[in-house]
């Protein structure tokens, strides 16, 4: 681990400024276009998550200044284990199952680079490099899935609500290979692994398996930090 403050308050300023600049670019305050109804996805929701970790963490550091440049700068390493698990759960799921289907140039762009892959990372990067051994407890690994089920709840009543997200095109007939026949109906959930119109009863299964990566990432971190704890001891 790190022990320059400076460094920190240096990386965290970075990690605040380059995560807030993708999210209001992809919310298109830029393009005085905001559209309010993006903060009902994850992606946003977790960005904003990460936005607040880290103006925490930079007020905290400022704070830790006063005590001296050298030293620990682990605070909240509970908080930012949780904030990271969510962040890189938007990694994997975007990459693994929305990417696949987006265009080229969405994929390279700055917005979608920053939400979807930078933001995970530096959230991962600041763990990593302020990190103290021995502050988890094992509760935190639930603690972790307590957001992405909220957030499945708050989806699923949306919808039952009657909340759209726009409209998919459903596909009757294949007329040629360029033409086809088909109506539009609306999309009840953000992403198609969330809709029950679209994916039936396998959104659970969606849901089952995306609860277990984060299970899984949550024991990940839990067990490196038990045993990073035992080595320092020893």
């Amino acid at each position: 681990m790190l022990k320059n403050k400076w460094l920190a308050l240096v990386f965290r300023l970075i990690a605040l400024i380059t995560i807030s600049i993708g999210l209001v670019r992809e919310l298109g305050v830029f393009r005085n276009t905001v559209d309010f109804d993006m903060f009902k996805y994850y992606t946003i929701q977790s960005n904003l998550l990460a936005v607040v970790m880290f103006a925490i963490l930079v007020v905290r550091t400022v704070i830790g200044l006063r005590e001296g440049l050298h030293g620990g700068a682990a605070w909240f390493t509970r908080l930012r284990m949780i904030g990271t698990v969510n962040l890189l759960l938007t990694l994997i799921v975007f990459w693994a199952l929305l990417a696949p289907a987006a265009p080229a140039f969405y994929l390279l762009s700055y917005s979608n680079l920053s939400i979807h892959l930078i933001a995970p990372l530096l959230c991962l990067a600041d763990y990593l490099l302020f990190y103290e051994a021995g502050r988890l407890q094992y509760k935190d690994v639930y603690f972790t899935g307590i957001f992405p089920l909220f957030y499945f709840v708050f989806v699923t009543v949306l919808g039952v609500a009657g909340y759209n997200y726009g409209n998919r095109f459903v596909v009757t007939r294949y007329i040629t290979a360029d033409a086809v026949e088909g109506y539009s109906v609306p999309r009840r959930a953000p992403y198609f692994f969330l809709d029950f119109d679209e994916a039936g009863m396998m959104v659970l299964a969606y849901a089952g398996v995306i609860l277990a990566v984060i299970l899984i990432a949550g024991h990940g971190f839990y067990l490196i930090d038990r045993k990073r704890k035992k080595k320092n001891i020893e």
